[in-house]
């Protein structure tokens, strides 16, 4: 089967050149002339994937050739854009900024992947003609990587931007399609870890019209479109398919933590839950009280930091949650979440109380404690994972342990890349709990969901199991006391 799709990498010469912005525009004008359109982001990120997700109206997907092997990034790129018009692949970094020399992993491996043309944005600042320089090399350090065409981005004026298109078409043989004059960025404020994000942001979706009228102005959106034609057909058999839960089964209802304290899902991961036969519930940990019944619960990360006093002052929350762990109900929480479950989370000297189901305590530093890749070996028993298997994920946080008062053997994951939560370790395990600093992907690894179906039928299966004992104990008590009152008539 194939793959006809109009679709297009946005790749810069480096991160922070402009990309994001300048792929909400695009996503978003694309729309407006009627064309349903998928966003993708490559790598493990968040903040800009729900940016992309806003302009295109729809989920943006993650295809990251660290954490999922090519033919999962095929097969997860194939079932999204079946319905679609085409799709906007926004690269991160620089194009070929990768794992090691060889380039693994980066945004031209991707595109050479999906055979998507790529448009270079190329940073206008204090720099002509070297501008044509950077590009031939791009060329000529990967031909196969198909560079179709340059977006020029903060361009000082006309004579600025007729230089640069100039010597790059002169030099290089692709079409400049576009140039961005400087702008001002205030309608994507950054903090410590990006962007804010979409969900936070008072004015989103007047950013994103504010990005459409740059995009229509600025590019030249026919030769877009066009090159996005060119994409050759891409030949792929799906071949991945999720395991549903058997009928003899009550659906699973499985809860998501999802408010603008915790918003760090991949939509890949909440699709594989529902795919496997789970039913989502949303639940708020500012504003709700009482955690609904459940028979798992999902935590996963985001800006805990900047909630801190609204998480503290929630108690009744946080006491229902704790209390639920304490009767055994699985759950599964990534880096802000294990910062929530902890005792105590400090930050510029205040501290605030948490969850206080882990006897662990937080801080959060001025630098980040652990960013990147990570790659961890399943050494402890818990809830979800098979010992023995490895997990590859990503970490992004400022916050680091202070105190840690579980025995060192809670710790079940053993790190041979990242930083993990103390000592080379990460995957802390407390009952039905597994809190962890590492964010997976249900693509690449597949293992989560289905631990997580698993565990939650377990707990469904043992709560029945309680609720008929009760019941009979409650019976059999309501039939003796008949019998007696019976007797003494």
């Amino acid at each position: 089967m194939d793959n006809n799709k109009p679709r297009v990498v946005i790749a810069g010469l480096r991160g922070g050149s402009g990309k994001t912005t300048l792929s909400l525009g695009l996503i978003a004008a694309w729309r407006q002339r009627g064309g349903e359109v998928v966003p993708f982001k490559k790598g493990p990120d968040y903040i800009d994937a729900g940016w992309l997700a806003l302009s295109a109206a729809q989920p943006c997907y993650n295809l990251d050739p660290y954490m999922m092997s090519g033919e999962q990034i095929l097969d997860s790129f194939w079932q999204h854009t079946q319905k679609a018009q085409g799709a906007v692949i926004e690269g991160n970094r620089g194009l070929f900024d990768g794992m090691d020399a060889e380039g693994s992993c980066s945004t031209a491996e991707l595109a050479k992947l999906l055979k998507a043309p790529v448009l270079l944005v190329v940073d206008g600042t204090m720099v002509t003609r070297t501008a044509a320089a950077a590009v031939l090399g791009c060329q000529h350090l990967d031909p196969e990587v198909p560079i179709r065409g340059v977006i020029l981005n903060r361009v000082a004026g006309p004579r600025h931007e007729e230089m640069l298109r100039t010597t790059i078409e002169r030099y290089c043989q692709i079409p400049v399609v576009g140039a961005i004059p400087k702008l001002k960025e205030d309608d994507f404020p950054e903090r410590h870890m990006g962007l804010v994000t979409a969900l936070e942001h008072p004015e989103a979706r007047e950013a994103i019209l504010a990005r459409i009228q740059v995009v229509e102005r600025y590019l030249d959106l026919e030769k877009v479109l066009a090159i996005a034609s060119q994409a050759p057909p891409l030949s792929w058999e799906p071949v991945y398919s999720e395991k549903r839960v058997s009928k003899a089964f009550r659906q699973p209802v499985i809860g998501v933590v999802r408010d603008s304290a915790f918003q760090f899902y991949y939509p890949e991961n909440l699709e594989a839950l529902e795919k496997r036969g789970a039913r989502l519930v949303a639940i708020n940990a500012l504003r709700d009280t009482v955690l609904p019944e459940l028979d798992a619960l999902y935590i996963g990360g985001g800006f805990p930091e900047t909630h801190a006093a609204q998480l503290a002052a929630n108690s009744q929350f946080r006491e229902s949650l704790r209390s639920a762990i304490e009767s055994g109900l699985p759950v599964y929480a990534e880096c802000g979440g294990l910062m929530y479950l902890g005792r105590t989370l400090e930050i510029n000297g205040d501290t605030y109380p948490m969850v206080q189901a882990l006897p662990m305590d937080f801080k959060l530093e001025r630098k980040p404690q652990g960013h990147g890749y990570t790659r961890l070996e399943v050494v402890g028993a818990n809830p979800f994972y098979p010992q023995g298997m490895t997990l590859r994920g990503h970490e992004f946080h400022y916050s680091r342990v202070i105190h840690f008062d579980l025995d060192p053997h809670a710790l079940v994951f053993a790190v041979s890349r990242g930083a993990g939560i103390l000592d080379g370790k990460d995957g802390v395990c407390y009952r039905n709990v597994l809190a962890t600093y590492t964010h997976v992907h249900a693509i690449g690894s597949p293992e989560w969901a289905e631990g997580l179906i698993r565990k939650a039928l377990v707990h469904q299966r043992e709560e029945k199991s309680k609720s008929e004992r009760k019941k009979r104990k409650m019976d059999h008590g309501t039939t003796n006391t008949g019998v007696g009152d019976g007797v003494r008539q």
